[in-house]
């Protein structure tokens, strides 16, 4: 493993607890820079703004690259105001990791409520901003916990859609590519030579062959059964309420679940507050904590900062293998 280069964590929405979460995750050890506008930081934060993300700071002070926003931010109230600056900041860490300057992001939470209604922001989140960001690439949410053993990492094949919609939605060609995205990720960026990758079902019981659905028997198999002789480590569809327990976890390296609820569910029972959201196939690292902008608690200073912690250490341990 190299020596990572500094990881920018991005603002996210400053109306959220994004701003008290920064100062907290200099306790992670990970070199990191703000990327944001230091007067949202909370009253108190010992921080310096740094022109080069390499710049050295002195210990204890957060390193903040400035991007100034046109608003004040009031806790639980986000404002139309600043949602382009908030698109603004995720669109210059990319560049700035695609440069080499960075070793990659890790992005606090944004609202796309609040992008919508102030931006007209037309993405359904970070993932899919970041793929378009880097040249519409290919990519693959995967939420991945840090501090259960065996490790709990998921991949949902089809992410904020519907329930009903998933059927049609899953189809062969995107399980294929979410199972190569996913093991060239395990590969490159968690360091594992040969990734061992659980499928699981659509139905309850995987179909019980055919009796509850036929998704499993019609094209599931015979796609994993195709992938398997070309090479990819793969077992499956398996019963998605058989697959997370402690055994279960010890012989895969990542699971691929058919929807959104059906990886999610697992790894926040599991890891609430220690899951990191990665994402997948992108040319640059970039993480995030598993949690939302938590207007509800925003400015009160008791956001944990477990996620973000954990989600810069991910990130600075994938940039050091890449």
């Amino acid at each position: 493993m190299t020596e990572a280069r500094p990881i920018i964590l991005t603002c996210g929405e400053p109306a959220g607890v994004g701003p008290e979460l920064a100062p907290k995750a200099l306790a992670s050890g990970v070199p990191f820079v703000f990327l944001g506008d230091p007067r949202h930081l909370p009253e108190g934060t010992a921080w310096t703004e740094v022109d080069a993300l390499a710049q050295p700071v002195a210990p204890g002070l957060l390193p903040v690259l400035r991007h100034d926003f046109p608003a004040p931010a009031v806790p639980g109230r986000p404002d139309p105001a600043n949602a382009r600056a908030v698109i603004e900041v995720i669109a210059r860490a990319v560049g700035l990791a695609l440069s080499g300057a960075a070793g990659g992001i890790c992005t606090l939470p944004i609202s796309k409520a609040a992008l919508k209604r102030g931006a007209g922001f037309a993405f359904p989140g970070h993932t899919e901003y970041l793929a378009h960001l880097a040249g519409d690439v290919p990519v693959a949410m995967m939420l991945a916990s840090t501090t259960v053993e065996p490790p709990c990492r998921v991949v949902p094949v089809t992410i904020h859609i519907a329930l009903h919609e998933v059927p049609k939605a899953l189809t062969p060609a995107l399980l294929e590519q979410a199972i190569r995205i996913t093991d060239a990720a395990m590969r490159r960026d968690f360091g594992i030579a040969a990734p061992r990758l659980a499928i699981a079902g659509l139905n309850p019981h995987a179909g019980e062959n055919g009796v509850i659905g036929d998704e499993e028997t019609r094209w599931i198999t015979p796609l994993i059964a195709r992938l398997r002789g070309a090479g990819f480590g793969l077992t499956g569809p398996l019963p998605a309420d058989t697959m997370f327990h402690p055994a279960a976890r010890a012989r895969y390296d990542a699971a691929l679940c058919a929807y959104h609820d059906q990886a999610l569910i697992p790894i926040k029972t599991l890891d609430f507050a220690g899951g990191v959201n990665v994402t997948l196939g992108l040319p640059f690292v970039r993480t995030s904590p598993d949690h939302g902008t938590a207007f509800d608690i925003a400015g009160r200073g008791i956001a944990d900062a477990q996620s973000v912690i954990a989600a810069l250490r991910m990130a600075h341990d994938m940039a050091g293998r890449r």
